[in-house]
């Protein structure tokens, strides 16, 4: 595309070649006149942001979770069980257990994290041997096997009673974690709901920082968002791969 690489001299260049008398910027001024492609009204629509200069600027684009498209550029703008390390590392200082080794915190958060049907019968009883001497962990590891469910089922409409068992826990880290979901409940629970995910959004902005690196920052936000429209085509992408801000 002329104008997407130093601001149109590379479109110049080869402009003369081809005997066109046309410098950089008439051939930006004529990228920045193409009219904008016409899309339809989006049955389901991705929002996020990107970086126009980073710290300082950042600008919204919406893109068509469905046929993967860029319909518009605006110019404005974990969980784990993470008290399973703080009982693991009080577990390290306690006397030699019975097994030679003891379990490693990576070991351990697997095995709660993982579908049950996935454990060997040796992860089933080390974990349960690591459980038993720990009430706390052992309850932790009861709402990390319900939220697995509930993020493998597509439960989303029970995630308000899991918020309040977690919170009613008291639980180092899950308890933090529960709470925080209630900040974009409505988010999370279509994510944990529906079929939708940002990942398709998220492949817009990587297409957008192309285009940013081409256009090495000489480029204003309209012709920006003109390369954006021009250049984002609809893609093919995997449904199965699952992020975050699906609306």
């Amino acid at each position: 595309m002329w104008g997407s690489r130093s601001a149109g001299r590379a479109g110049a260049r080869l402009a003369a070649q081809l005997g066109f008398g046309a410098g950089r910027m008439t051939l930006l001024r004529r990228v920045m006149a193409l009219p904008d492609p016409r899309f339809s009204t989006p049955r389901v629509l991705g929002v996020d942001d990107f970086a126009i200069r980073r710290g300082q600027t950042y600008s919204t684009v919406l893109t068509s979770v469905e046929d993967h498209r860029v319909v518009d550029v605006l110019p404005t703008r974990e969980a784990g069980p993470a008290m399973v390390r703080a009982h693991i590392a009080t577990l390290r200082g306690a006397p030699p257990a019975v097994s030679p080794r003891a379990s490693s915190v990576r070991q351990v958060t697997g095995w709660l994290t993982r579908h049950p049907a996935t454990l060997t019968e040796e992860d089933r009883a080390s974990l349960k041997e690591v459980l038993a001497r720990c009430p706390e962990l052992d309850k932790a590891a009861g709402h990390v096997r319900a939220f697995g469910e509930i993020l493998t089922e597509r439960l989303g409409s029970t995630l308000p009673t899991w918020i309040g068992a977690a919170d009613a826990g008291r639980l180092p880290g899950l308890t933090g974690f529960a709470l925080h979901l209630l900040r974009d409940r409505d988010a999370v629970t279509a994510g944990l709901t529906l079929d939708w995910s940002s990942g398709r959004i998220e492949g817009a902005v990587n297409s957008i920082k192309k285009i940013k690196r081409q256009l090495y920052g000489r480029a204003g936000f309209e012709l920006l968002r003109k390369m954006i429209l021009l250049q984002c085509p609809p893609r093919d992408r995997n449904p199965r791969f699952c992020t975050r801000n699906a609306f």
